[in-house]
């Protein structure tokens, strides 16, 4: 599994989205156990805070320590450093196991057979994701579209295609489980909106090797706006 994000684990934290609280609404009404969850790839812990509503326990892992450094912090949840495909956990030992934004990185071989040692029979695998940004402004979506589509085009690591494929081509060998659609829904200003393109991958690549932001190429075409309507889709699979 790729770590990008160690670098900049206080930014991800501050401006990367949050699952709207409906997604483990649906969750709660499909669960089939409520004793203990595995939020894999927990980064700073988004998925985490939100489980510990449905869960008595929440283990929670992730290969940066920077990221878990800057984890949110509730007595349910026990954060450990490890990679998604070997853990140290029991066999069948959760109810179920959450991956947020992450399983595109995964060797997904060896973390299937993982997910199928650490669960429970009959619990439930739930891969989550969010699309690309949509944004209500047309000329700052299409100033974001040129970032992300042409500037950054070569930048991109090659597992981004799973995220431009709404998580559709992704291996799943689970008996899946339908789910309603869901968006994740901000208005965001200036520095938010700066704030969440600086976190993407891509951007740290090109700053690598050019030594300057690729951001700062559109900035001076952005127009002024106090807030601005922004959607991501959320990217869902759910198996048994």
């Amino acid at each position: 599994m790729k770590d990008n994000f160690s670098h900049n684990s206080g930014a991800y934290a501050q401006f990367r989205p949050s699952y709207p609280d409906e997604v483990f609404t649906f969750l709660k009404t499909i669960l089939t156990g409520k004793e203990r969850v595995w939020d894999c790839a927990t980064g700073t812990g988004q998925v985490a805070g939100k489980l510990v509503d449905l869960f008595d326990a929440v283990e929670a892992t992730d290969l940066s320590e920077s990221q878990l450094k800057n984890a949110v912090s509730h007595p349910k949840i026990t954060y450990s450093n490890q990679v998604a495909e070997e853990t140290n956990f029991p066999r069948h030992y959760f109810d179920c196991i959450t991956v947020g934004q992450a399983v595109h990185w995964f060797d997904f071989e060896k973390f299937y057979m993982e997910v199928v040692r650490v669960l429970k029979p009959g619990g439930l695998l739930v891969v989550l994701g969010y699309g690309n940004i949509q944004i209500a402004n047309r000329e700052v979506q299409r100033l974001v579209s040129q970032l992300y589509a042409e500037i950054l085009y070569d930048y991109w690591d090659s597992e981004r295609h799973f995220i431009d494929e709404n998580y559709q081509t992704i291996p799943f060998p689970f008996r899946e489980i339908p789910h309603p659609e869901f968006e994740i829904r901000y208005k965001w200003n200036r520095e938010q909106l700066l704030g969440y393109l600086n976190t993407w991958s891509a951007v740290k690549h090109y700053r690598d090797k050019h030594e300057m932001n690729p951001i700062d190429l559109i900035v001076p075409e952005l127009p002024d706006f106090e807030t601005v309507e922004v959607i991501f889709p959320v990217l869902m699979r759910i198996g048994k």
